[in-house]
C-alpha cells in the first residue's frame, strides 16, 4: 500500500540544517529558472549585467537553486557562469547550469555540450531529456533503447565529476498519457544514474491539476524517485499545478520570477513560495525573507525593463486595495474579514481605493493612510464623500490619483486649498514649421509670495513647455521644485457626445528620488487636463517637502 502525500513528505517541515539558523531544509527545493526559462519571455532581453543583478536579488530572497542559463550554448550564458563565480558572494542558493544529455550514439565523457557544463564550475546541473517517446523518435532521431542510455550515460558521468544532477523531463505528462510505461522508464533511468531530483515537465502548459496531481502521485509509487514539478502557464493553471504536484509528493518546485516564460509563462515564483510558507506551513525561505518579496518582485521587473502586473496575487499594488464601501466598512471592523493574510507578512499593504463606489469607511480608512486626522467627524467624512463622487461624475479619477485625493482631502479638512502659488494664466503654443517639425511654446504668469512672475520656455511638447514654463517660474522661490521629475504620462478620451470635445482625463506621475505620487487633471482638451494635474503634482511635491503654503 502506498504511503500518504502527508507521510512521504512529512520531512518537509524540517526549518534548518544543523549549525546554520538561515539554512533552509534540502528536503524541499525552491527551484527558480529566471534567467534561462524566464528569459525566454517575449520583450525580454537580459545582459549579462542584469542575470547577476537578478541572481543577486534571488539569493536574497533565499531561494536554493538559481539556473543561470546553457553554458557554450551562447556566449552570454558562458561569461554569465564565469563572472558570477567571481563576482557573486551566494548567501542561500546553489548556481545550476543547463544542458541536454548526450548526442545520440556519443559518450558523455566525450561530448563538448556536456563538458561545457562541467566548465561552468557550477555545483548543479540540470539536464533535460526527452521522455515522450514521439519526441525521441522525431526531434532525437533515435531509438528508445538509445534515449535512455544517454540519460544513464550523461548523469552518471556528471555524478561521478562530482556534481549533484536534476533532470528535467520534458513533455512529461504529455508523453505519459501516450506511453506512461516509457515516460516513467525515463524516470527511473534518471533516478538509477544517481540524479538527486528527476523533474516532471508539463512542458506544452496544457495540464489541468488534478491531472497532475494523479499522475505525479502514480509515477512517485511506481519509481521511487524523488519529483519536481516544472509547470508552464498555458491554461492559467501554473501555480495550481505545482500546487497540485506538491500535494502528491513532489518535494522541488521549479519557478520564474512574476512568472515570466515562454509563450504565456512559467509558474510564478512568488503566489508559490507564499503558499507553501502561509499555506502548507512548510519552511521553504530563510527568517524574514518572505517578507521581502514585494520588493524583489517590483526590483526584478525593473531589470526586466516591465512594469510590475498591479494585479498580482500576494505582491501587486492592487493585491491588497479595497474598493467598495461594503469591504471598507468590515476591514474597518477587521481587515482579516475581507484579507487571506496579513499583506505585511508578504511586504504588502493594504491600499484603500477612493471612488465613486466610497463609503463613508473608505475615506475615514484613506485618511488615516493619508495621515490626515478627521476626528470622526462625520459631517466632515459626508462632504469628502459627496465631492468625491461630483468629481469622479465629472470625470476625475482618485483611485489611480492618490496624491490628488490627499489634496482635496486637506482642502476639506482645513478649511482651504493648500496653495503655494496662484495662476493668473497661461498659455501653450505648437507652431507648424515648414520642415514638418513643431515648436511647442509656453508661457505662464503666476502669483508666489506676493511676487508675479512671468515665465517662458519651450519643450518637445506643449504638455513639456507647460512643465518646463512652470520651472523656470518658481524653482528660484521654492528650489525644492528642482527635485521633482515627471515620469509617467498617461491621456484617456472619456466617453462623450462631443467628439473632439469630449472630456480628457490625464493622469501624471510624479518622483522626487524618494517617492513617487500621482495627480489627475480633467478637463474638455488634453492641454488644460494636464495643467490641472501637474498644479497638483507640484503643490503635493512641495507639501511633501515641507513647505508652508503662504497663498
Amino acid at each position: 500500500m502506498s504511503s500518504s502525500p502527508s507521510e512521504r513528505t512529512g520531512e518537509l517541515d524540517a526549518s534548518h540544517d544543523a549549525g546554520d539558523a538561515h539554512a533552509v531544509s534540502d528536503a524541499f527545493h525552491v527551484f527558480d529558472t529566471t534567467l534561462r526559462d524566464g528569459a525566454q519571455r517575449e520583450g525580454i532581453s537580459l545582459t549579462v549585467a542584469d542575470k547577476l543583478t537578478i541572481a543577486r536579488h534571488l539569493d536574497d530572497f533565499g531561494v536554493g537553486f538559481i539556473e543561470g542559463g546553457w553554458p557554450g550554448a551562447n556566449p552570454r550564458d558562458t561569461e554569465f557562469f564565469a563572472r558570477a563565480r567571481e563576482e557573486i558572494d551566494f548567501r542561500h542558493a546553489q548556481l545550476v547550469a543547463f544542458g541536454a544529455t548526450r548526442r545520440a550514439g556519443a559518450k558523455a565523457a566525450e561530448d563538448p555540450q556536456v563538458k561545457a557544463l562541467l566548465d561552468s564550475g557550477a555545483p548543479v546541473i540540470t539536464l533535460v531529456a526527452k521522455s515522450h517517446d514521439r519526441h525521441v523518435e522525431l526531434a532525437l532521431r533515435t531509438t528508445l533503447d538509445e534515449n535512455l542510455e544517454m540519460v544513464r550515460d550523461t548523469v552518471s558521468h556528471l555524478v561521478a565529476q562530482g556534481r549533484r544532477v536534476f533532470v528535467d523531463c520534458e513533455h512529461f505528462f504529455d508523453g505519459y498519457r501516450a506511453n506512461p510505461g516509457y515516460a516513467k522508464a525515463v524516470v527511473r533511468a534518471a533516478h538509477e544514474a544517481g540524479a538527486s531530483v528527476v523533474v516532471l515537465c508539463d512542458t506544452n502548459g496544457g495540464m489541468l491539476p488534478a491531472q497532475v496531481q494523479a499522475i505525479t502521485h502514480t509515477v512517485l509509487d511506481d519509481t521511487g524517485a524523488r519529483l519536481g514539478i516544472h509547470a508552464q502557464d498555458d491554461t492559467g493553471c501554473a501555480v495550481a499545478n505545482t500546487l497540485a504536484a506538491v500535494d502528491a509528493g513532489a518535494t522541488h518546485v521549479q519557478c520564474t520570477a512574476n512568472g515570466y516564460g515562454e509563450r504565456v509563462g512559467n509558474s510564478n515564483l512568488f503566489p508559490v513560495v507564499a503558499a507553501l510558507e502561509l499555506k502548507y506551513g512548510k519552511k521553504v525561505l530563510p527568517d524574514g525573507a518572505l517578507r521581502e518579496m514585494t520588493r524583489i518582485s517590483h526590483a526584478i521587473a525593473e531589470v526586466v525593463n516591465l512594469t510590475p502586473s498591479t494585479h498580482q496575487p500576494y505582491v501587486g499594488v492592487s493585491a491588497f486595495a479595497h474598493k467598495a464601501g461594503l469591504h471598507a466598512s468590515a476591514i474597518k471592523v477587521d481587515p482579516d474579514l475581507y484579507q487571506h493574510i496579513d499583506p505585511e507578512l508578504v511586504g504588502n499593504r493594504i491600499r484603500m481605493l477612493v471612488s465613486d463606489m466610497a463609503g463613508r469607511a473608505s475615506i475615514e480608512l484613506k485618511g488615516k493612510e493619508l495621515g490626515v486626522d478627521l476626528g470622526g467627524d462625520r459631517e466632515l467624512v459626508g462632504r469628502v464623500v459627496e465631492r468625491v463622487k461630483e468629481r469622479e461624475l465629472q470625470g476625475y479619477t482618485y483611485e489611480a490619483a492618490d496624491a490628488s485625493f490627499e489634496l482635496l482631502l486637506r482642502e476639506e479638512a482645513e478649511g482651504r486649498a493648500r496653495r503655494y502659488f496662484r495662476v493668473e494664466s497661461w498659455r501653450a503654443i505648437v507652431e507648424d514649421l515648414p520642415d514638418g517639425t513643431h515648436a511647442n511654446e509656453a508661457t505662464v504668469k503666476l502669483w508666489a509670495k506676493g511676487e508675479r512672475i512671468v515665465a517662458t520656455a519651450e519643450g518637445n511638447g506643449p504638455v513639456h513647455a507647460l512643465d518646463r514654463a512652470l520651472r523656470v517660474g518658481l524653482e528660484r522661490i521654492y528650489p525644492q521644485l528642482a527635485e521633482l521629475e515627471l515620469v509617467d504620462y498617461k491621456v484617456r478620451i472619456l466617453e462623450g457626445k462631443h467628439g473632439t470635445s469630449s472630456t480628457t482625463r490625464v493622469l501624471i506621475s510624479t518622483t522626487d528620488g524618494t517617492g513617487q505620487w500621482a495627480t489627475v487633471g480633467v478637463a474638455e482638451n488634453v492641454i488644460a487636463a494636464s495643467w490641472g494635474a501637474l498644479e497638483d503634482a507640484y503643490t503635493f511635491g512641495l507639501l511633501r517637502a515641507g513647505v508652508e503654503p503662504v497663498e
